[in-house]
């Protein structure tokens, strides 16, 4: 291109705000996990306990996800790992 349709030419603007647009997407329609606070994680994994989803195992002072029956010594770790499966699982429902 030569004089001003050089000036005129917006194709690299508009490339790069649907790249950006496109990623916008993506980060809203994912699961966020790496955000929750020790306050949130109690209350998520006391929940998870009452419906039965999670174990205590007191005297070894661990918790049991009991879907996966994988431990932990974390509350936050817990309730991070149960988002991220949660999110699989919906996933997968959604895929089928």
């Amino acid at each position: 291109m030569s004089g001003q349709d050089t000036i005129d030419d917006t194709t690299g603007d508009y490339d790069r705000l649907e790249t950006e647009l496109v990623a916008q997407d993506r980060d809203a329609s994912r699961v966020a996990t790496a955000d929750i606070d020790e306050a949130t994680a109690r209350r998520l994994v006391g929940d998870l306990v009452e419906d039965d989803v999670v174990a205590p195992i007191p005297n070894q002072r661990i918790l049991v996800h009991e879907p996966s029956s994988t431990p932990f010594d974390s509350i936050i770790q817990l309730a991070v790992f149960h988002r991220g499966w949660q999110a699989a699982i919906d996933a997968d429902t959604e895929d089928n």
